[in-house]
């Protein structure tokens, strides 16, 4: 029978000797009570908006081409929310380094996992698949106070040792088991005759040379990573789409909606239908939530190449 954790396996992660007053400074930081990282936050926001102009180019043009239909002043205001959600979601995440279980759930609410937990009762795995909405590393941590039933995250290791090390013990303290990208296939065979949650971050922009499939999502050809499609068709396994919205500042609610059951052994599927249908489900959250999205990152860096066709 699987156990829950609910405690972090340690009080530090593995660091060398020169890293660890950085550790020690973020660890203070994280101790400091959510009204003060908030004020923080709010500086930093003030510093990375009209100061530094973080990014604000990408920002712009991505929100100006995601809604055409929006006013010059409903985008300034999708803008300046989205920038401030993103200096919350830096003193958060560090927040995570001291944060409990039970005051992370009090902070996370949940709803649609009934359905989730009815296909890992059958005996099934189950495939999540997110995207870089709300505050995504409080998303992942709370997968373990919601589901009695290991979870694994892939993640895509960091170049810097002691950013690497931070963010995995980080991701780790609350429970999920990370899974280096190159080890997905090697990890989901040793453990295929068990009932876990497979989750990816399956809005990421692929490497040029490895697209497979354009869609059209938010107005602008977009390249999707087919990873999920191919693991959801060689380990059957059922898929669900995770969303992430504000309550209010420092709450969120995460939601879970049926994207395909698994699939039928020996009947083909033609095209793409999981990676087609997530960029849908993903479309649509983002419209109704547009400040939610990570809008600095270079979503469209690629352009379609004119034989490549559309969904």
């Amino acid at each position: 029978m699987y156990h829950k954790p609910s405690t972090a396996p340690s009080s530090c992660p593995t660091l060398t000797p020169g890293q660890l007053p950085l550790w020690w400074l973020l660890k203070g930081i994280s101790l400091l009570p959510f009204p003060v990282l908030y004020a923080l936050s709010t500086f930093l926001y003030w510093v990375m908006y009209y100061v530094v102009g973080y990014r604000k180019k990408v920002v712009r043009q991505n929100l100006e081409r995601s809604f055409p239909e929006k006013s010059k002043q409903e985008l300034l205001r999708i803008e300046k929310q989205f920038f401030l959600n993103l200096t919350d979601l830096m003193v958060e995440s560090l927040k995570l380094i001291s944060l409990t279980p039970a005051e992370l759930r009090k902070r996370v609410a949940s709803r649609g996992e009934e359905k989730v937990i009815a296909q890992l009762g059958t005996g099934a795995s189950v495939l999540i698949l997110g995207a870089h909405l709300g505050n995504w590393e409080y998303m992942s941590a709370a997968g373990n106070s919601i589901f009695p039933y290991p979870i694994d995250g892939v993640y895509k290791p960091l170049a810097n040792p002691f950013f690497e090390e931070f963010m995995k013990f980080m991701r780790s303290r609350f429970g999920i088991n990370l899974v280096k990208m190159k080890d997905t296939l090697r990890h989901l065979i040793r453990h295929k005759s068990e009932s876990r949650i497979f989750t990816l971050l399956s809005d990421q922009v692929p490497p040029y040379g490895e697209i497979q499939y354009w869609t059209n999502f938010l107005h602008q050809d977009t390249a999707f990573y087919v990873g999920a499609e191919k693991l959801r068709t060689s380990f059957q396994f059922p898929a669900f789409f995770i969303g992430m919205r504000h309550v209010k500042r420092g709450y969120y609610e995460i939601e879970f909606q049926e994207l395909l059951p698994a699939p039928v052994p020996g009947t083909p599927e033609e095209g793409h239908p999981l990676t087609e249908l997530f960029s849908r489900k993903l479309e649509a959250w983002v419209q109704e939530n547009p400040a939610e999205y990570l809008w600095s990152h270079k979503r469209w860096k690629h352009s379609r190449p004119t034989a490549a066709p559309l969904a």
